[in-house]
């Protein structure tokens, strides 16, 4: 095991620990213990080996995706390329706007390939891929922003997710996520079929939330922030002052179209838009419900 990646097994005795450069995430197994030792090995052993190989084609992972352009060889690039593939005629989009949830489903799968596991998820920075045996069931816990340590965050709600419903990926942004974004939402949680796909429409979704030229926004390009940005020149939100009700509901109406959208051809399940203490649910027939208390903002973390 290379000497850079990170695996701990945390206080609670429940819980792994994975760090590799970027990419930080927190699992957990359950079900028989020989199994969920099985799981954790395997998971362990997957990961010290996804950032050099994401490395490895870097450069093509932050190029725009076009419609019969060039793609990735590596399994977790293939997947975020997948996820990005639907929005590239009409959105700039690179595969690097799925690669959390894309590694969290590749560590997920190799664990569920070795183990027989009652329930598991891979949570990576807050994009969630899960898995669900027949009869079990999650509950998602809901805090106000993603930029708040779960268990510094409020919890403002629930959501169940059952083997029944096709949920099995959770992914949130918004511009005060660890990562750039074009629009304003504190925070656009999605469901969908895959923790990729998530993380791909949460992108998607958080950046149709805005209010172009308001004077209350500020913006700088993305390569200012961060040279190496896929983002290059394109301006990422930086601060967003106080708004109206009309302006926060216009603002949210640009999101919630867009997630309606994204909704028809089954790219997403369900999305919840926050932005300034008010959140806007769009859910599918299909979709699970959600049990937001009277403070509702934002889902977040499992």
């Amino acid at each position: 095991m290379r000497a850079r990646a990170q695996v701990r097994v945390l206080p609670d005795g429940r819980r792994l620990h994975l760090q590799d450069g970027p990419i930080d995430i927190v699992l957990q197994a359950l079900g028989a213990e020989d199994q969920i030792r099985r799981a954790h090995r395997t998971a362990a052993d997957r990961f010290v080996t996804v950032l050099d190989e994401l490395c490895s084609e870097l450069p093509l992972l932050r190029e725009q995706v076009r419609l019969g352009g060039t793609e990735p060889d590596g399994i977790v690039a293939r997947r975020m390329f997948a996820a990005v593939v639907p929005y590239a005629e009409e959105n700039f989009i690179t595969p690097m706007a799925a690669v959390a949830g894309a590694v969290a489903e590749e560590i997920l799968a190799a664990m569920t390939a070795v183990a027989d596991l009652s329930r598991a998820y891979v949570n990576d920075g807050g994009d969630i891929a899960l898995h669900i045996a027949s009869g079990e069931r999650f509950v998602i816990g809901m805090v106000d922003l993603p930029d708040r340590p779960t268990l510094l965050g409020s919890l403002l709600g629930s959501m169940t997710l059952d083997s029944n419903q096709p949920v099995r990926g959770i992914a949130t942004s918004g511009w005060r996520g660890r990562s750039f974004s074009l629009g304003i939402a504190d925070a656009v949680t999605i469901l969908a079929k895959t923790a990729a796909m998530a993380d791909a429409a949460a992108t998607i979704v958080a950046n149709a939330v805005d209010l172009p030229g308001h004077p209350a926004i500020s913006h700088i390009a993305a390569r200012e922030l961060s040279p190496d940005s896929d983002l290059g020149d394109r301006l990422v939100t930086t601060a967003v002052g106080g708004l109206t009700s009309a302006e926060v509901s216009e603002a949210l109406g640009r999101g919630s179209a867009c997630a309606e959208r994204l909704i028809a051809p089954g790219l997403i399940a369900a999305a919840a838009l926050n932005l300034q203490g008010t959140i806007r649910v769009v859910p599918s027939v299909e979709s699970p419900k959600m049990a937001l208390s009277s403070g509702e903002r934002s889902l977040a973390y499992a």
